[in-house]
Parts: C-alpha cells; sequence; structure tokens
C-alpha cells in the first residue's frame, strides 16, 4: 500500500485520505478491513472525500489548487459551467502559479469540465469583459487558454472568409443570370436567394 510505502520511507504521520470522482453519488465507507476466518489481517481507516457532494461554490475563495482542479467533478448544475470555468479562470490568476503548475493545473481541470462552442464563446465574451473592466488580467494564464483564444479566432476567421467566398460566388452567378435576361423566380429557383437581394442586384446593373 502506498501509506505503507511512504510511511516507511519518511517516517512520518500520514493522514490517509481517499477521494471519490465518480459522475454519480455513491455510498462509500471509510474503512477498508482485511480478514479470514481464523486471522484478521489489517483494519485501515481513512477520511473520505466524495467530490459530487461537494458544491464548488463553497471552494471559490479558496485559493487551493487542488480543489480548483477537481471543480469539475464536483456537484453542479449544467447551467453552471461557464460560471465554473470562470472562477476557475479567476483563481489561476489569484494564486500566481509558476507557468509549469499552472499549465499543469488547468489541463486537469479540462479533463474533467469541457465546454462546447456555444459555452466557449460566452466564456470568451464574459473573460473580455472583466479584462476590459480592469479586473483580472488574464494574460496571465497558461498558453494552452490563450493558443484556445488563437484557434478559435483563427476557426471563426476561416469560417467567415468560406462564407463571404460562398456569398461572392452567388453574387457573381445572379449578376451573370440577370444580364443574359433571366427572370428573378428563376433566379430564385436556382441560387435560392431571396427577391429582395436580386432586386437590389439588378439595380447595379442599370
Amino acid at each position: 500500500m502506498y501509506f505503507s510505502l511512504l510511511y516507511n520511507k519518511y517516517r512520518k504521520s500520514i493522514l490517509p485520505i481517499a477521494i471519490f470522482s465518480y459522475d454519480g453519488k455513491h455510498t462509500e465507507y471509510d474503512q477498508f478491513t482485511m480478514e479470514f476466518s481464523f486471522f484478521h489481517v489489517l483494519t485501515f481507516n481513512f477520511l473520505m472525500l466524495e467530490l459530487k457532494k461537494k458544491n464548488w461554490r463553497d471552494y471559490i475563495k479558496s485559493d487551493n489548487p487542488v480543489a480548483a482542479a477537481l471543480f469539475g467533478k464536483m456537484g453542479y448544475r449544467k447551467e453552471d459551467k461557464v460560471q465554473i470555468k470562470l472562477e476557475f479562470l479567476k483563481m489561476l490568476v489569484r494564486m500566481q502559479l509558476d507557468p509549469a503548475r499552472t499549465r499543469f493545473i488547468n489541463d486537469f481541470f479540462e479533463q474533467y469540465l469541457k465546454l462546447d462552442d456555444e459555452e466557449e464563446e460566452e466564456l470568451m465574451q464574459e473573460v473580455n469583459r472583466l479584462e476590459s473592466e480592469g479586473e483580472f488580467k488574464f494574460t496571465q494564464l497558461p498558453n494552452s487558454w490563450e493558443e484556445r483564444g488563437v484557434r478559435k479566432g483563427i476557426e471563426r476567421g476561416i469560417e467567415r472568409g468560406i462564407e463571404q467566398g460562398i456569398e461572392q460566388g452567388v453574387t457573381k452567378v445572379v449578376l451573370e443570370m440577370l444580364k443574359k435576361g433571366f427572370t428573378n423566380d428563376v433566379i430564385a429557383e436556382v441560387t435560392y436567394l431571396d427577391q429582395e437581394k436580386i432586386e437590389e442586384l439588378r439595380e447595379t446593373l442599370q
């Protein structure tokens, strides 16, 4: 057992704590017993921490790196996810850990709590608001966070570029069809463009 190995190495008092991080709530016991019908081998007692029975809000002011890393395994509602991530980032900034530890805790946290694209967008808006108000300097966050923000920006730029390219292509097709005398109804049927937009393009040819 790790307890025995640590004690044999350091010869210091060790407080054993079992942390349960499963998704649901279970009934656990704070004692482990090993015995046979003819012989009692050992009884091992330990403190027990069931994360799902803990409320994440109770730890947001603790600035405890372990608590921060385990936020995503504590009890919370789905609608709290963005707020949890924001409070976690605030804790990282306040704790002022070295970059390696900050990155390690951030990576650990993100294994447990993942945001979808819409939630990420909501989070980024809140981060930008706090930065603009001078409440926090999120530039102190790990590189992975900065890279994610840059990557999201690039992805959005690419998507917007594709959309603009498609729009320009459709516009070019419509203009050619108008020059050749096609009616608005036919153009709308072919390009799925609304009549108002087609009429606007027709006016540019006059």
